[in-house]
């Protein structure tokens, strides 16, 4: 049985911990690798790795680290299928999605290819006679990234290359379920040219995750997942003096207006609820039918979803693969169950399906429910699988209502033909990411992402500019150079002022 190993100070490393867990091909059922899960004294070792390598990453050029990156970047695009089919074979996700994930990913690498511009500070001459004032942005030192299950890649992503960009070093620990990713970037990190210990990874489960967050040495952490664990992340973490990104769950809702373009609708909206097996943070879950548009788009979305073929990730035909466990797969059959016993239409049941040749696979098909209500359990519970409910509502006021009483403000979309309608909406809605007949606003990488409420706990979107400002820290520098052999001005013992 493969084991996927710690990297530590730029090589594998099997660690101190004798505890592992298996890592699960969920197409087949059967387990395809053993992950060591890490102990205290393992994450000491990293974090001890990455305090040695700060010394003198922290002092390196803006060329030499700019120079990696864009090595790296290469590295991602030589890489591509090699990674994509890792994550399909540990996650489920088609091949596709999974490509398309490393390209959203890399888009961040990209933008830390740039960090020279975004760490320009600014300057002041002569803001008093004979001084001046400019500003810089220092690296925090030792970072740390927990990272989820469902974007083994594009996640870590978010967060480590701004971080090394910045001068900082850092700490990976990546979900425990698809662990290989991780170790095969730390590789393409060595190759890039990166210094030993600037980028470690460590496997685990809570164990690890507390020892990151009581390590008194690091500096900050950054976090997505789901929002019960944001928040204990960012209380236990900033309880002991850390920086903290916590990125939570989601309940993201797509209006549609009556003058919508259902066909197109209904194939965004399919991709959106269905595509990765919903397992998304930005995944639509609720369709909001606005007056005389609930019936005609249940009907194209039961067709839409009718139509999706499940199967293996790595099999061309497949548009939607299994669930992560079995586990999993329970829970989102127990979910439909419990939604038609609360009174909402099954218009499309995914329970109960076998996929030929893959039978032990965590297969579940995709569930249309409509009539669903704000008190039903599929409507309160960030379900995380294919199940998309229909709310029925009159007007578009009333749909900002039920999205604005939500408790998650991760994203939402609206779809019209009205652009003041449209407007309206973006206005009003209390969500951090906002699509217009776009039905998963991901920002690009040069904007940040980051949701409102309980989506996000505290208040530190990730990448883009707020992501350099989180693994960063300012310092302003008033400086004054006198004349020499020229007569001394008398110590004043006033406040000092602009003069």
């Amino acid at each position: 049985m493969t084991t996927i190993d710690h990297w530590i100070n730029g090589a594998p490393t099997r660690g101190a911990s004798t505890r592992t867990a298996p890592v699960w091909n969920p197409a087949t059922g059967q387990e395809r690798a053993r992950v060591p899960l890490a102990s205290p004294a393992d994450v000491d070792a990293a974090v001890a790795a990455a305090s040695t390598a700060l010394e003198t990453w922290r002092e390196s050029s803006l060329s030499q680290r700019t120079r990696i990156m864009f090595a790296f970047r290469e590295l991602l695009v030589k890489h591509e299928d090699e990674l994509a089919r890792l994550v399909s074979a540990e996650h489920g996700k088609v091949i596709d999605d999974a490509r398309g994930e490393i390209v959203r990913g890399r888009e961040v690498v990209e933008y830390a290819c740039g960090i020279a511009e975004v760490l320009k500070g600014g300057h002041s001459d002569q803001v008093s006679r004979g001084v001046d004032v400019h500003t810089i942005r220092q690296p925090l030192g030792v970072c740390a990234g927990i990272t989820p299950f469902n974007f083994p890649v594009m996640v870590p992503l978010w967060m480590h290359p701004i971080a090394i960009a910045a001068g900082n070093t850092f700490v990976l620990k990546p979900s425990e379920r698809d662990p290989s990713a991780s170790s095969l970037i730390a590789r393409l990190y060595a190759e890039a040219g990166l210094p030993d210990g600037v980028f470690n990874v460590v496997h685990g489960d809570k164990e690890a995750v507390d020892a990151v967050l009581d390590h008194p040495g690091i500096a900050a952490v950054s976090f997505v997942g789901s929002t019960p664990i944001a928040r204990y992340v960012h209380e236990r973490a900033t309880a002991n003096g850390k920086r903290v990104q916590a990125l939570g769950g989601a309940k993201n809702h797509a209006v549609v207006l009556p003058d919508a373009d259902l066909d197109f609708v209904a194939d965004q909206l399919t991709s959106a609820a269905f595509g990765s097996a919903g397992e998304r943070c930005m995944a639509i879950s609720v369709a909001v039918a606005v007056g005389d548009a609930a019936d005609a788009l249940v009907a194209v979305l039961e067709q839409r979803a009718r139509a999706v073929r499940v199967g293996p990730g790595d099999d061309p035909e497949t548009d939607m693969g299994p669930l992560i466990t079995q586990a999993a797969r329970e829970r989102i059959e127990a979910a439909v169950g419990t939604a038609a016993a609360q009174g909402a239409t099954v218009v499309v049941d995914g329970r109960g399906l076998k996929v030929d040749g893959h039978e032990e696979g965590f297969f579940v098909g995709p569930s249309v429910l409509d009539n669903v209500t704000p008190a039903m359990d599929a409507y309160r519970e960030e379900l995380f699988g294919p199940v998309l409910a229909v709310v029925r509502v009159r007007t578009l006021d009333e749909a900002i209502e039920l999205i604005n009483a939500n408790p998650y403000g991760n994203g939402t979309a609206i779809f019209t033909a009205d652009g003041g309608a449209a407007r309206r909406f973006q206005r009003a809605v209390n969500v951090g990411m906002v699509g217009v007949n776009v039905p998963i606003p991901v920002p690009m990488s040069y904007y940040s992402f980051g949701g409102w409420k309980d989506s996000l706990i505290g208040d530190s979107p990730i990448h883009g500019p707020e992501g350099v400002r989180f693994y960063t820290r300012p310092k302003v520098i008033t400086s004054r150079w006198p004349q020499r052999h020229t007569s001394a001005s008398p110590a004043a013992f006033s406040f000092p002022t602009a003069g």
